[in-house]
């Protein structure tokens, strides 16, 4: 696991993810706009989380947001697929 993958997966810890899915895409975008060579640019989060419940999509993606705070400085993509238990998980 890169070492991105690895500290997007830390932060996210504080929304207690039942299910927590990190996939490194960057090596789909070589050669495209943001991808910076490093293998670290491109990601995709499935995350369930209790924190969501009652939240609306928009909402979800503000608190991944927010838990991930100076991360996204070095991150050029983030595909968010957040859900709440029980809720079907957005295809990403």
């Amino acid at each position: 696991m890169s070492t991105i993958s690895a500290e997007i997966e830390r932060r996210l810890a504080a929304l207690q993810p039942l299910h927590l899915d990190v996939r490194n895409d960057s090596d789909r975008h070589r050669g495209h706009a943001g991808h910076d060579g490093t293998g670290e640019s491109h990601f995709t989060v499935s995350i369930i989380s209790e924190a969501f419940v009652g939240k609306s999509r928009v909402q979800r993606q503000r608190a991944v947001y927010a838990a991930l705070g100076d991360l996204m400085e070095s991150i050029h993509a983030l595909a968010i697929a957040a859900a709440a238990p029980g809720d079907p998980l957005p295809e990403r």
